[in-house]
């Protein structure tokens, strides 16, 4: 299966992984992208690398603001005419003890990673169900499965992820809405950089795991498999993957696996 001629929206778009995959749909002619993120000029960035710039429209937005959802997403329809499939890259991680971690940074973490993707799908919902076809590709990540320390309240965002959109493919699968859930390894962008500590500011250096992870251009192209062939559910990295299987069948070797590993 194929992407062709599909209109594709990819939130948090100005790097990391939504930059990689822009720039690898891009390739292909026939897809028109939309493009955002807070930052305009990093989304207008992204676009002039793209290879076909003149199918590429930029929406900046902030994922934190709920209220703004309807409209964005009604500006989103109205940039093309319509939308094929939202990508919900958006979102940003966390590296910091529980214990030294502000109820502010859990309830930031939540506001965006899950009620700011929660709220912008419910937004073009109507529009998918009104085509009878839509594609909702959620970036949730390997912490959406299961944990470990230094993320508390990624990991509680990205498994509620999950919780909401299995929800929302059962419920709406009649519509001819499909849901990809996304589950990324370690993948060398700036999200550990980015990352919130305890008092909310930016942990501001990479880390080692995040470092050998796979690169951004590796993953988007998997990426892109992964939706055209409307996968449930994948998982992409290195030997990190394993903990999936660990998890289901061995939880306690996973626990102490885990604590015995470096994965700050």
């Amino acid at each position: 299966m194929t992407l062709n001629h599909k209109i594709i929206w990819i939130t948090g778009a100005s790097s990391g992984i939504g930059k990689a995959l822009a720039l690898h749909l891009s390739h292909n002619e026939s897809i028109k992208l939309i493009l955002s993120a807070r930052r305009e000029s990093a989304l207008n960035e992204v676009k002039t690398l793209c290879k076909y710039p003149e199918n590429i429209s930029v929406l900046p937005f902030d994922l934190a603001n709920l209220n703004d959802m309807p409209e964005i997403a009604n500006q989103a329809i109205k940039v093309f005419g319509n939308v094929d499939i939202l990508v919900n890259n958006g979102g940003v991680s966390q590296r910091s003890l529980i214990i030294e971690t502000s109820i502010e940074v859990d309830k930031k973490l939540m506001e965006v990673d899950y009620l700011g993707t929660v709220a912008l799908s419910k937004a073009i919902l109507p529009h998918f169900i009104k085509n009878q076809s839509g594609h909702f590709a959620v970036v949730s990540s390997l912490m959406g499965k299961f944990s470990t320390p230094y993320r508390s309240g990624y990991c509680g965002a990205k498994h509620a992820l999950h919780g909401f959109f299995d929800a929302m493919r059962m419920e709406h699968q009649r519509d001819g809405v499909h849901v990809t859930m996304i589950c990324p390894g370690f993948v060398n962008t700036n999200v550990a950089i980015n990352a919130l500590i305890g008092n909310g500011e930016s942990q501001k250096s990479q880390d080692i795991a995040t470092e050998k992870g796979l690169s951004a251009e590796v993953f988007a192209k998997r990426m892109t498999k992964a939706i055209a062939n409307k996968k449930f559910e994948v998982y992409i990295g290195k030997k990190e993957v394993l903990g999936i299987y660990l998890k289901r069948l061995f939880p306690k070797i996973l626990h102490y696996y885990v604590l015995r590993s470096t994965v700050r």
